[in-house]
């Protein structure tokens, strides 16, 4: 990915229309069209050789013929003259192509993109609207409409909702920064260009169109450091599986499950909507308005008692909340609302009420100090025309200053008496509605939005289970298993891989007759469970392969033949490898629950939760993806009882949350360390008592093969290879490592130790001491894209954190700028070179070409370390500051 490069693609000063034409019907005419009245300043240069001028403007009969090489080429011609036209564009020197094309064959799109490569030409499509950058007057497109300027970015895969979008748009008069139509994303694709509008000063606000998501890994690294910034909302299509199926039809490439990307958009801090009339309200409220709420209680002033009830039930519905206003606001209210002496929330002033009323309720709840969100619910009247409460809205809210106000959405019911109320309020950036239930279901975006964005600045606490994990037994183990050609291993052997990770199985013995079965459950003891073991049948208790409770030693022979004769029957061609035998657990209240890992297309292994059964299929499940920490793990358990597949029992111990946590967070260390297992089902597993004890356990294995293009985790987990022992110049021990986002407390007391000159000399002037948001940045990194190295030290039974580098690459990995600090008290140490080199050998693993940072003429510590380390130094006087420059590339 190249962000320089989508940000050359996007500024274009010349555009050639390939294919350009005088037909109507012809895509050609109308890419012509657009870009002569979008008001593009530059050169616009049909090619044509059936005709001499296109739309009055003169056309030449070749690319080779064109007065000079285009910066931008859109491709309108026919699928199968697409890939020589990107040779003959590439030989030219033409960079950057839009291909209208679709309908393309597998072959063709990959001729199309092994063409595009070697002649070093970016694509955007094939199978594409084209391109609309309003604030240039570029519309590269071949779209029935137009679009003014606008903070807005939109993406999308599919050329008709493209044009869906636009029709509402121009409607709203909504203007967009960017509009881009990927289709196939055969080059140019999401991530990129996340990339490129994360860092768009002009975009306040990405929505997304999404089909399908090839590179997952680049996806989630590039989402989240845009929403980091501004909100990122997404459709995402193929819920169903005919759904899934039509989507991988119309743009290619395996499709995973819907709850699969649900959790990766969580993960993200982004938010998900379901349809186009979601995007378009979470558009006016989370786009137009991007601060997150401070609360998530909705206050709610109607004057009408039905839609206000209907408002309620739709909020409660969706997991919000109402606020519970204080007797003050209550009293005030009750003031100015004479027909109640108990208002509540919704506050009802009735449908007679008066301009005056209706202005002065507004007015205490907009100062109430409980009121952080209100909507306001209006419906028409001969008394209460629409327009002029509207404008007591519009003023009132003026009054108040932006930063001190409640978050305000508004709900004018009716057609034609309420869209003057609706027009003023959008022309006052008011977010406006048809029904209650249509606001509410916005303002819910902004609730889910906040929520997920938590997940990126929440600081998990330490799991201290790493000591029941020995991660080269466990590989060991596997290894084997491979190597005696297991590759699917029922409880008993799956046990001895778990065990290594903490993971306690109930005793399992195997038997491979129905006469060893009875001799195992004699040494055993009764009451004995009898499962069937076979690679061939996922959900043996569904055909009668799993009995519990048998009492005595001929109950379980006869058991294991029937069972045996039972599946001969109806699975003549299952593969019978024996059966296991278990003393039965008392199941007497405890919970029972089920934990699964998949592996997924494109996702790599996934997390699943809920309750014992049979068949957890994802709609049966919570899910999430590796590495977890015990925050994210809390998540997943708080989504699975939001789904409903994990209930409190009413039973005399609760689920120990905690300790389920980190089972979880041992399961999913499980995954990352073990490359060969492709999946896991534990189920059940018995809860009591803080304990939790797996009755049934299988494992897949299979060798894992390294992918050039693709990576086998969604995303990169913790970095343990960097982790080392170092020693410093005074002869004590310490530790270097890549940060963790249980380090957040620890970085708080290092930051808080800075001298005020060392504090100077790092941020180039006096800052106050960094927040919890700041510091949840610093501590949860996204490690693809950036690193910080620590040095820790045990000191008097406290870990601290003695000194920090940080390097934080472009997304090219071409380029990084590099940031040290150390504890005012540990200067001398040596600690400054370890952090630096450990810094550049990080680098140079990733590709990066150069290195480089800035600091002040002062810090001469700093200075001498860099030259040291083969740094370039030179002093900028105009910014009086010293550059240092490392390039990695001619390093020895």
């Amino acid at each position: 990915m190249s962000v320089k490069r989508i940000s050359q693609f996007f500024n274009p000063t010349s555009v050639a229309v390939i294919g350009a034409s005088n037909n109507a019907s012809r895509a050609g005419f109308i890419v012509m069209r657009n870009l002569l009245q979008g008001g593009f300043k530059g050169p616009i240069m049909p090619v044509s050789p059936t005709h001499k001028a296109v739309h009055g403007v003169l056309a030449y009969p070749s690319i080779t013929k064109l007065p000079m090489v285009p910066d931008l080429a859109v491709i309108c011609t026919n699928k199968h003259t697409v890939t020589d036209i990107i040779v003959e564009l590439g030989e030219f020197g033409c960079k950057n192509a839009v291909v209208i094309a679709a309908g393309m064959s597998i072959e063709q799109k990959e001729s199309l993109k092994t063409a595009a490569k070697a002649a070093n030409v970016s694509l955007l499509g094939p199978n594409c609207l084209g391109l609309l950058i309003p604030h240039i007057g570029l519309n590269a497109s071949f779209s029935h409409t137009v679009t003014s300027p606008g903070k807005i970015a939109f993406i999308s895969q599919s050329a008709a909702v493209c044009s869906t979008i636009l029709d509402w748009a121009k409607n709203k008069e909504i203007g967009f920064s960017y509009f881009v139509s990927v289709g196939d994303c055969l080059d140019i694709d999401f991530a990129e260009l996340l990339d490129f509008l994360g860092r768009d000063a002009k975009t306040k606000a990405i929505l997304l169109y999404i089909d399908n998501i090839e590179n997952i890994r680049s996806f989630i690294s590039a989402a989240r450091a845009a929403a980091f910034s501004k909100p990122v909302i997404a459709i995402k299509t193929g819920k169903t599986a005919a759904g899934a199926l039509a989507a991988e039809i119309h743009t290619g490439g395996k499709q995973s499950s819907d709850a699969v990307y649900d959790a990766l958009f969580q993960r993200a801090g982004m938010l998900r909507v379901s349809d186009l009339t979601e995007l378009f309200a979470a558009t006016q409220t989370l786009a137009m308005h991007p601060k997150l709420l401070q609360i998530e209680q909705l206050t709610i002033l109607t004057n009408g008692g039905g839609p206000g009830v209907m408002a309620v039930d739709s909020l409660l519905q969706s997991s919000g909340k109402l606020t519970q206003l204080s007797e003050e606001t209550r009293a005030a209210l009750n003031k100015v609302i004479p027909q109640s002496d108990m208002t509540s929330n919704p506050v009802d002033i009735f449908g007679d009420s008066s301009p005056a009323r209706y202005k002065q309720a507004l007015e205490i709840l907009l100062h109430a100090k409980e009121v952080k969100n209100l909507l306001i619910i209006h419906t028409p009247s001969a008394i209460a025309p629409s327009e002029e409460y509207a404008q007591i809205i519009a003023q009132t809210l003026n009054t108040l200053p932006k930063m001190a106000r409640p978050y305000v959405i508004t709900n004018f019911m009716g057609e034609d008496a309420a869209y003057p109320a609706r027009k003023l309020c959008s022309t006052h950036a008011i977010p406006t509605y048809r029904t209650p239930e249509g606001a509410v279901r916005a303002y819910m975006h902004l609730v889910i939005y906040r929520r997920n964005q938590k997940h990126l600045t929440q600081t998990p606490e330490s799991n201290t289970d790493n000591a029941k994990i020995n991660k080269s037994a466990a590989k060991e183990l596997v290894h084997q298993f491979l190597a005696d050609q297991q590759s699917y291993l029922s409880t008993h052997q799956s046990s001895q891989i778990l065990a290594h990770y903490g993971i306690e199985c109930i005793q399992t013995e195997v038997a491979y007759t129905p006469t060893e079965a009875k001799e195992q459950a004699i040494d055993l003891g009764f009451p004995v469970a009898l499962k069937l073991i076979s690679p061939s049948i996922p959900s043996k208790s569904e055909v009668g392969g799993v009995v519990l409770n048998l009492n005595d030693a001929q109950e379980v022979e006869q058991t294991a033949f029937a069972m045996l004769l039972r599946i001969k029957n109806t699975y003549p061609d299952a593969i019978i490898e024996g059966y296991s035998l278990q003393k039965m657990a008392p199941r007497a209240g405890a919970n029972e629950l089920r934990i699964a890992v998949k592996t997924e297309p494109n996702f790599g292994p996934v997390i699943l939760l809920g309750e014992a059964g049979t068949g957890l299929e994802f709609a049966q499940a919570a899910v999430a993806l590796p590495p977890l920490n015990m925050n994210l793990a809390k998540y997943l358990i708080a989504a699975a009882h939001d789904k409903g597949v994990l209930k409190d029992r009413i039973l005399p111990e609760k689920v120990d949350k905690y300790r389920l946590c980190a089972l979880l967070t041992r399961i999913s260390q499980l995954v990352i360390d073990q490359p060969d297992i492709t999946s896991v089902e534990l189920n059940p597993i018995l809860a009591s008592n803080g304990q939790f004890l797996v009755l049934d356990a299988t494992i897949t294995l299979s060798h894992y093969q390294v992918q050039s293009n693709r990576k086998r985790l969604s995303i990169r987990p913790y970095p343990i290879e960097l982790v080392k022992n170092v020693t410093l110049k005074n002869d004590t021990k310490a530790v270097l490592r890549p940060i963790k986002p249980e380090d957040e407390q620890a970085h708080q007391a290092f930051d808080q130790s800075l001298s005020k000159e060392d504090r100077y000399k790092r941020f180039f002037g006096e800052l106050p001491q960094f927040n919890h948001d700041q510091l949840a940045k610093m501590t949860q990194i996204d490690y693809d894209r950036e690193m910080a190295f620590i040095i820790t030290q045990e000191q008097a039974g406290q870990n601290l954190t003695l000194g920090v580098s940080r390097v934080l690459m472009d997304p090219d990995k071409i380029r990084a700028e590099f940031a040290i600090v150390v504890r005012s008290n540990c200067q001398g140490l040596g600690l400054g070179g370890m952090l630096m080199q450990a810094a550049i050998e990080h680098c140079k693993s990733q590709g990066v070409q150069v290195i480089e940072g800035i600091t002040l003429p002062e810090n001469t510590g700093m200075i001498e370390l860099a030259r040291k380390l083969g740094f370039k130094i030179s002093r900028d006087f105009e910014e009086g500051s010293i550059n240092m420059v490392l390039e990695l590339n001619t390093q020895q």
